[in-house]
């Protein structure tokens, strides 16, 4: 905590709107994950929401920590962070626990850890300490190509564990603070540019092969090019077809969007969800990267119409405290939490309605998850720091 500022003095002047989106989030969150895993028969499933309200308390207690503290004080530490954060993405590599085939987790005491998430809010604070030292030359190549290098070496990290998902993140923040930052336009032009050739790649090498009739093993050369699993290209492939593999890597989708359509204008109650008390949303999925669908058709449109506004009042927040800091740097860390928040939101929203290939992004501070529930938590904590102190505190 800054000299000079109590801790009453910086809750008084914290962002409620903010707090209030947070509260209602989690509690959302609490109340179905155990709706999504109460009818399940595995123990351990049926009490994940005991340890998403553990988690839920503890990540709180890091968003008031994180508000009190002077995020001034992080600018400096901002290399020691991205430089640990980088050090557990190659130890998850070498010693991670594999589940579900992804190596990305680290095991203490039984508690499972996801560097990847911590890498998030890591990047964003190294990135906004390196536009905000270069306040005059944020359009030179040489700020350009070391925020690149930032957030690309723990993307390719984090790509090799696989995780798709998160890396693609990245991508986000990197041009919200290098917007933010001053950087030249013609650059952040090249690069959308190069995302969309990648992009355009990717389903072309995913699609043409097959429909030109080439071997299965011309296409599995050619599909490999591509740098994605073969499930991560399945996904691509069912969500360009839903009907090519409807029981097998499009059963997620399927379920998911019948789950939100059947839950019409107020939904079907509490846990009387068919499609997730009756276990057709699995229960790998249900609690995590799919409680939009759970949630949508237990409460229909109006729930999730209060959802989507929590999160429109949470982004808001954050643009506002991005507007009211005093410095660059507290300005860039809101900004890029928000680029983060808003992506996750996105992403997963639109995987659960069919608007995009199932990427494995769970929703911020709903979807069950220690590791993403707490640095989430920490992130907008910053923010809400930057908030308390606009007056020059």
């Amino acid at each position: 905590m800054s000299p000079g500022i109590s801790i009453g003095t910086a809750l008084k002047r914290m962002n409620w709107v903010m707090n209030l989106a947070i509260l209602v989030l989690l509690v959302v969150g609490v109340l179905f994950v155990y709706s999504a895993t109460s009818a399940r028969e595995e123990q351990t499933i049926r009490w994940l929401w005991r340890k998403q309200l553990f988690w839920a308390l503890a990540g709180l207690g890091v968003y008031l920590g994180m508000a009190v503290f002077d995020y001034r004080r992080l600018r400096d530490q901002a290399p020691l962070i991205y430089g640990f954060a980088l050090v557990l993405l190659v130890v998850v590599l070498v010693m991670g626990t594999r589940i579900y085939g992804a190596r990305r987790w680290l095991m203490f005491f039984g508690m499972g850890i996801q560097p990847s998430e911590l890498a998030k809010v890591a990047v964003i604070l190294a990135l906004a300490a390196w536009l905000s030292r270069h306040k005059t030359g944020n359009d030179r190549l040489s700020v350009f190509l070391g925020a690149v290098a930032l957030a690309a070496i723990p993307a390719a990290l984090i790509l090799v564990e696989p995780d798709l998902g998160t890396t693609l993140i990245l991508g986000p923040i990197l041009l919200a603070l290098l917007y933010t930052g001053g950087g030249s336009m013609k650059a952040l032009t090249v690069v959308l540019a190069l995302g969309f050739l990648a992009v355009t790649f990717i389903l072309g090498a995913i699609l043409l092969p097959e429909r030109w009739g080439w071997s299965p093993e011309r296409q599995e050369k050619i599909q490999t090019l591509t740098g994605l699993s073969t499930y991560q290209r399945d996904r691509v492939r069912v969500f360009l077809n839903p009907d090519s593999d409807p029981m097998g890597a499009g059963w997620n989708k399927r379920q998911s969007e019948i789950a939100v359509g059947s839950g019409g204008l107020l939904g079907k109650g509490f846990r009387k969800g068919t499609q997730n008390m009756l276990g057709f949303l699995p229960k790998t999925v249900a609690p995590t990267d799919f409680i939009f669908s759970v949630i949508t058709e237990e409460m229909g449109f109006m729930g999730s119409a209060l959802i989507l506004g929590s999160f429109a009042m949470l982004i808001l927040s954050g643009l506002q405290a991005a507007m009211a800091g005093n410095d660059r740097f507290g300005r860039l860390i809101c900004v890029g939490v928000i680029a983060m928040l808003f992506s996750h939101v996105v992403v997963n929203v639109s995987m659960t309605i069919g608007l995009m290939p199932v990427t494995g992004l769970p929703l911020p501070l709903i979807s069950y998850g220690g590791t993403f529930m707490v640095s989430i938590l920490a992130a907008l904590g910053m923010t809400q720091s930057v908030y308390i102190r606009r007056a020059g505190i």
